[in-house]
């Protein structure tokens, strides 16, 4: 029995240090993306926008970072589920560090204020509701940190909301693909019996 419980509880930190390390990664892969990839670009070194609803709004556009920022906030939930708060909002100080280190130069400030601010929004929606009701928290913070990254990015880096619907709704489909992913990791915890941190 106390065997199970080492190796469950083994499985639940390494499981949070792949979360973690994911978590790390959508952040210089979301600034490399915003100046180098994308359907077009406002200078050569970006911003580059994709379109974020093919087929439901063409002209629906948003700076090409915004695809990974919705996997974050994401990944920072699941990294807390693992790992626990403080070290989750360890991560998100780290992150904002990283992200400063890697955003190209115009848009250091922006990148890394709206990293630190809207994964501490995430972290205060989805703390309270997480034990209850992990699929809702996921969502319920998401959506809350998705909106606030996108208006102060947005604002911070360009002076303007034009892009801000279609950074909310790529990030929210984002987050919408991770659903599945979330309630099959929750089930799997009830079966196997690990425990959130």
């Amino acid at each position: 029995m106390e065997r199970s419980i080492v190796k469950l509880e083994q499985q639940r930190r390494r499981e949070g240090a792949l979360f973690l390390v994911l978590f790390a990664l959508t952040i210089p892969a979301a600034n490399w993306l915003i100046g180098h990839v994308g359907t077009s670009c406002v200078t050569p070194q970006g911003p580059c926008v994709v379109p974020v609803a093919p087929g439901l709004a063409p002209g629906l556009m948003a700076p090409s970072g915004v695809m990974l920022a919705g996997v974050a906030l994401v990944l920072r939930d699941l990294v807390q589920r693992r790992l626990g708060t403080g070290l989750s909002a360890l991560a998100i100080l780290l992150g904002s560090a990283l992200s400063a280190l890697l955003a190209p130069a115009s848009l250091v400030i922006a990148s890394a204020t709206a990293f630190l601010l809207s994964e501490f929004a995430d972290l205060a929606v989805y703390t309270p509701l997480a034990r209850r009701r992990l699929i809702a928290a996921v969502m319920a913070s998401s959506l809350v940190g998705l909106v606030v990254d996108s208006i102060v990015f947005l604002w911070l880096a360009f002076g303007s909301l034009d892009f801000l619907v279609g950074q909310v709704v790529g990030k929210s489909w984002m987050v919408l693909l991770s659903i599945p992913f979330v309630a099959w990791l929750r089930r799997r915890d009830e079966r196997l019996g690990i425990m959130p941190a």
